[in-house]
């Protein structure tokens, strides 16, 4: 496809919020690296991420060779975590806006967002940001954006885009292929002229985000019907299930279709809903209390060839949590569980005593709970200091690809036959990498805790015998109906089959 005379502004601004969880998200979590790029602006945002399994890479690996000018808009992501300050949300999308009136005029626009952010100010900061680009550049101008899995897709964002198109995997290994998508959308309707048909339907009850992978049933089943309804009238489909520990009013799932054919899009769209409302009993699946989960794992370790993971998912510190939780690593120390490993807990006070100790040697330190998360306190105990690293690092996994990390000092801290891996700086345990770097290598490991819901699986489960998914503290509770909502839309059914919003009424 070729769009030589065409300009065309590309950028993003990504952030997931957890509303429950009391650390705000600041312009500094933005600005600096740590579990991924730093925030991005001019001409680097073109070249930065090559190779790099993201949304803005495949959509630039799309618009490249189209000979069209590409203007850079600023890029920048953040960890999970609460509420965006209003500061930083003005000063980024100040920039954005600022970069995009000194590129006027533009003939089309594509932004990489996640869909799930809430800011101190705002309940629907994508939507408020999708309003001041229009208010820009007009209503006729092509507006494409790629979206995260777990986006609270509002109404607001439908009706300001040209075409949203979100992820179809969790564990989210088709980010850079979602760009493309995107892309390709984008260059159709600059070459065509004309507007897609689209269609909306927001799904009545919230789902867990641990049942929500995309390998399990039922979704697996629901993103190959959706896929199936793509063709020469319907251009793209789109399901996101939402992120459940948001407290707006628009929280939720939500299935979106763009095409050339009103009636064919309308039908895949309702097609796709009502797949999603049979589907609500699906959603659900066991959960293991820390101390069952570590009894049953050193059973089934026994007599498996191959690791046994726990999956420590109210603690997911890429769903908000404080990463810090230490309700399953006193339950691995209670239970004198062997060959067993636990990561990557955020402790930068427990790895920065390490590295003041040295390797092969022993401190007495607290480790983990130093955010205060759940009541919780810091596991306080002899801890002998098996290996150090600098938490530099780039990710080989099928998710993670080419991201490179920094970490910050990081520490391998032993107690009997459990491990720990200890980082400064917050990160999701969805590559081997923060293991392989303090020299543990997850295959040959009896048990292998990780602070992670789904994510995980792309790059671990691979290698596993089995999965046990853990209900231990943490902020990102499993269950919605335990979450204290305030804003949420009320008859929202607050769990699949589960009582309706507001409660008690």
């Amino acid at each position: 496809m070729n769009l030589p005379n065409k300009r065309i502004a590309v950028g993003g601004f990504l952030h997931e919020t957890n509303t429950f969880q009391q650390q705000k998200t600041t312009y500094a979590d933005f600005a600096e690296a740590g579990d991924r790029t730093p925030l991005t602006r001019g001409p680097e945002v073109l070249e930065r991420f090559t190779g790099v399994n993201t949304s803005i890479a495949g959509a630039l690996d799309v618009l490249k060779p189209t000979c069209a000018t590409l203007l850079p808009l600023p890029w920048t992501s953040a960890t999970p975590s609460g509420y965006v300050t209003e500061d930083a949300f003005e000063r980024i999308a100040g920039m954005l806006i600022e970069d995009l009136r000194a590129a006027l005029p533009v003939d089309g626009i594509f932004l990489s967002l996640h869909g799930a952010m809430v800011t101190e100010h705002c309940e629907d900061p994508e939507g408020e940001l999708l309003a001041r680009v229009r208010g820009l550049v007009g209503p006729n101008v092509p507006l494409v954006i790629s979206l995260d899995l777990h986006s609270n897709t509002t109404p607001r964002m439908f009706e300001l885009t040209d075409a949203m198109v979100a992820y179809t995997t969790y564990p989210h290994v088709d980010m850079a292929e979602t760009g493309c998508k995107a892309a390709h959308l984008l260059a159709s309707l600059l070459t065509r002229g004309t507007r897609f048909e689209k269609a909306y339907r927001q799904v009545p009850y919230l789902i867990p985000l641990t049942w929500q992978c995309s390998t399990l049933e039922p979704s697996r089943s629901i993103y190959a019907a959706a896929a199936r309804f793509v063709d020469e009238r319907v251009a793209s489909t789109s399901y996101t299930p939402g992120f459940p520990a948001a407290d707006i009013r628009e929280c939720g799932a939500a299935v979106f279709t763009y095409g050339w054919d009103r009636d064919a899009t309308e039908a895949a769209a309702e097609s796709i809903y009502r797949m999603v409302l049979e589907a609500e009993p699906q959603y659900a699946g066991r959960l293991y209390s820390p101390d069952e989960a570590v009894r049953e794992a050193m059973r089934r370790s026994q007599i498996a060839s191959r690791p046994i993971l726990l999956a420590d998912t109210q603690d997911n510190p890429g769903a908000g949590g404080s990463a810090d939780t230490v309700g399953l690593l006193e339950a691995l120390l209670r239970q004198r569980a062997e060959g067993a490993v636990i990561g990557v807990l955020h402790d930068a006070e427990a790895a920065r005593a390490a590295h003041a100790t040295g390797p092969g040697k022993t401190l007495t330190v607290g480790v983990g709970a130093k955010s205060g998360a759940s009541g919780e306190r810091p596991v306080v105990q002899p801890w002998m200091v098996e290996r150090l690293g600098d938490g530099r690092m780039t990710c080989h996994g099928p998710m993670m690809t080419n991201w490179k990390l920094a970490l910050g000092p990081m520490a391998l801290l032993r107690s009997g036959g459990v491990r720990v891996v200890v980082s400064t700086k917050k990160v999701q345990a969805m590559d081997q990498e923060p293991f392989l770097h303090l020299g543990v290598d997850p295959r040959t490991e009896r048990i292998v805790a990780l602070k992670s819901s789904v994510h995980f699986r792309a790059h671990f489960e691979p290698i596993a015998e089995d999965v046990l998914v853990v209900e231990s503290p943490g902020a990102m509770i499993v269950d919605p109906v335990k979450l204290p909502f305030k804003r949420l839309r009320p008859g929202v059914r607050m769990r699949p089959l589960g009582p309706t919003f507001p409660l008690g009424r």
